[in-house]
């Protein structure tokens, strides 16, 4: 278990999909471009095998900021490509994959999750 003090430290936001695309050399993982208000961030998502890129473009949907950026290596046809995600998109573990958690209303990207 975690106190509630370790819970606080988590930043969960609001994020806008602004573009989606396969990552080369993967069926699970999606490169995403998100707005949190005036600042862009690129996350790696595995959840190709659930979603379509073109269906998640627009969407607003929870993110991770505060972590730590990771590194993703894969081989491309081109060689060993370096994938830096820069933030964590929340997502159930459904009976069929995973299913992304958006915010019920519209809301603003950039806004705290409290």
């Amino acid at each position: 278990m975690i106190t509630i003090d370790d819970f606080k430290k988590i930043e969960l936001k609001v994020a806008k999909i602004l573009t989606a695309e396969r990552v080369e050399g993967s069926e699970k993982l999606l490169k995403l471009r998100v707005a949190l208000g005036s600042e862009e961030r690129q996350i790696i998502a595995g959840i190709g095998k659930a979603y379509a890129p073109e269906t998640l473009v627009g969407k607003n949907i929870v993110i991770v900021t505060n972590l730590e950026p990771r590194m993703f290596t894969l081989r491309q046809d081109s060689g060993q490509v370096g994938l830096e995600s820069q933030g964590m998109l929340l997502a159930a573990e459904g009976e069929s994959g995973p299913v992304i958690l958006v915010p019920e209303k519209e809301i603003s990207p950039g806004a705290s999750i409290r």
